[in-house]
Parts: structure tokens; sequence; C-alpha cells
């Protein structure tokens, strides 16, 4: 008997993903973005988002379907991005996915997104092992989580605590002058430059901070102190060696995320890590992994950038994680949770 269809609408922010997925099989991965929209405005507008999901949703509904040879009475059940996110492009997604298992009959699963992007590298990779190390990197989240089970047993370890490490790429790009979002071009413009031309802080890396906060992330003082070296050599009437700043502050990040994550392997006696999100397609935290994995004996696991942002695919994928592992279905008035904890895989 084959595995079930999953139908897997994504909506939290800027991206319209739908996705159809049998087992670990993607039949077809549709995005729909309004980034575009938000660019002239530095950053993402609410308001802006829902009208683009509004009008996107259909469209990129029926393309799917469309593209995956499928008709919407084949799917067995759909999932849907029901936190963490914006709370007026998650209402739609969910207001979306409701009036579709109301109208087909099927059951609907309200899924975390965070999780999401874990999940989608069982797509690319094959299935998991019975335990793992995930961490999830994004323009709103840097969160380090321990799986037992995706679909059923995921505990936080460690969050940021205040800027995530994508969202501090975006200031520093505006700070730099670059266009938004910040971070491709931050990460494009660091490849030119030394990443140890100018030592940047490490934000809760000192012993004081290792007790309370071992497994946490902090970039709010290192993108300060980016902008105040900044200001000084503006001041001083010196060039702005831009390469060698985007490098050094992109080495401080990658520095950070994975000295803390390979710590948190190796006293965790985990052999696997899967990294995801958006902020995961970039290059020197890509490089800075694998060496580290590599050098601590860790399988390291990154699905292709496509994967990376958000994207329907990766709520297909949880969705088809927690059907087969017999978990219950949401109830048809699921809340949307704009801070969902991680620890909730479904609602």
């Amino acid at each position: 008997m084959s595995a079930p269809l999953i139908l897997g609408i994504e909506s939290s922010c800027d991206e319209t993903g739908v996705a159809l997925v049998r087992g670990n099989e993607l039949l077809i991965d549709a995005v729909a973005s309004s980034v575009d929209e938000h660019a002239r405005f530095g950053g993402i507008i609410p308001e802006v988002a829902s009208r683009a999901h509004l009008e996107a949703m259909v469209p990129t509904i029926e393309r799917a379907i469309v593209g995956a040879g499928v008709t919407l009475r084949d799917v067995d059940a759909i999932a849907v991005t029901a936190g963490p996110g914006l709370v007026g492009p998650l209402t739609v997604g969910a207001s979306a996915a409701k009036a579709l298992a109301v109208a087909l009959g099927k059951p609907l699963y309200g899924v975390n997104h965070v999780v999401g992007h874990a999940a989608v590298d069982q797509l690319v990779h094959g299935d998991f092992p019975e335990r793992f190390m995930a961490l999830v990197v994004s323009g709103g989240h840097s969160s380090l989580l321990l799986v037992d089970d995706i679909a059923t047993k995921v505990d936080e370890l460690g969050s940021t605590l205040d800027d995530a490490a994508g969202e501090a790429f975006d200031k520093v790009g505006r700070l730099l002058g670059l266009p938004y979002p910040g971070g491709p071009h931050v990460d494009r413009l660091a490849r030119e430059g030394d990443p140890l031309a100018i030592r940047f802080p490490r934000g809760l890396s000192a012993a004081k901070d290792q007790a309370k906060h071992m497994y946490d992330f902090s970039f709010s003082g290192l993108k300060t102190a980016v902008a105040r070296w900044v200001e000084a050599h503006t001041d001083a009437g010196t060039p702005i060696p831009m390469a060698d700043v985007a490098a050094s502050f992109a080495f401080a990040v990658a520095d950070v995320l994975t000295a803390k994550t390979i710590a948190a392997c190796k006293r965790n006696d985990v052999d696997t890590l899967v990294i995801g999100g958006g902020f995961s397609a970039n290059s020197q935290l890509r490089e800075l992994a694998a060496a580290r994995c590599e050098e601590a004996g860790i399988t390291l696991r990154i699905p292709p950038i496509r994967f990376c942002t958000d994207n329907g695919a990766m709520i297909a994928a949880l969705g088809s994680a927690v059907v087969r592992a017999g978990v219950a279905p949401s109830s048809l008035d699921i809340p949307v949770d704009s801070s969902m904890p991680l620890t909730t895989i479904t609602v």
C-alpha cells in the first residue's frame, strides 16, 4: 500500500508555498513570493504579505495539483503552517487549508513552521536516524533542537535571545548600504573579504554566559559592534573595507552557531546534524559546519538551497511524517499562533 498523499500549505511570511508529498517523495513544490513587493519598504509589511497570499493562494494550489498530475480528490490529508509566523499571512493559509479539508472531507493537520525546516531534509536524504540535532536558522529564528522523533518529540535546547542570524544579516546589509534582503548580498560580499580581518564579538560565548545560556544565541551585540566599527572609521575619514567587514561579521555568526551546535551534539551523544532554514543557504555557515562536523565525526545533512527558504515542501514533509506516525488530526477550529513553541509539532 502506498504512503498517503499530503498537500502542504505554507504562508507564515512572504512566500505562498504549496506542495504534494507521498512518503518521502516530493511530487511538486510550487511557490509564489511577494519579496519584491516588500523591497521598497526594507522589510516585510504584514498587511502587504497577507494580501499577496490572498491573491496567490488559489492559483498556487491549482499549479501544484496540475504539476503533480493528481486531483484534489486524490489528496489524503492537508497540512498547513499554524505557527510561528505573522498572524495575517498564517490566517490566510489556515483558512485555505480548512476550506479544503471541509470541502474534500479530508483530515487537517496544523503543523509547526520551524520544525518543518528540519523535516524537509527527509525528502532529500531519506529517513532520519532515531535521534539527531537540528539547527534551524532563518530571518526570525535561530533554534537548536534535539529531535527524538520529528513527528512527536522535539526538545528546544536553545534559541536566540534577540536578533536571529538572518535578521542580523539583513540589518548589517542595510548598514552597509546593500539592497534588501541583505542576507544574500552580505554573503556574496563576504566571499571577497578576509574573515579574520576584524575580530568582532561572539555573543554568549564567554565563560560567564555558558552556565545559563550554553545553547542560546545573541547577535544584537555583534550587529552593534559592526555599526560602531563602521561609524568610527567613517568619522575618521578612513575607507571602509566592505568585503572584510562582511566577511568578519559573517564568520563571527557562523563561528558561534557551529561551535555551540557541535558542543550540543557531543554532550547529547548525537552523531547526525540537520541544518535548515533560510540562513542555512549562507556559504560560510555551510563550509564551517562541514569542516567542524567532519572533525567531530558528525554526519551533516543540509538540504539544497531551494528547500532552505520557506516552501510548501517542508510543511508537506512534516505533515507526511505526522500522518505516518498516527498522530490524530487537528480540529477544524485550530487557531494560528505567531509564537508557537517549538516543542509543539502539531496543534
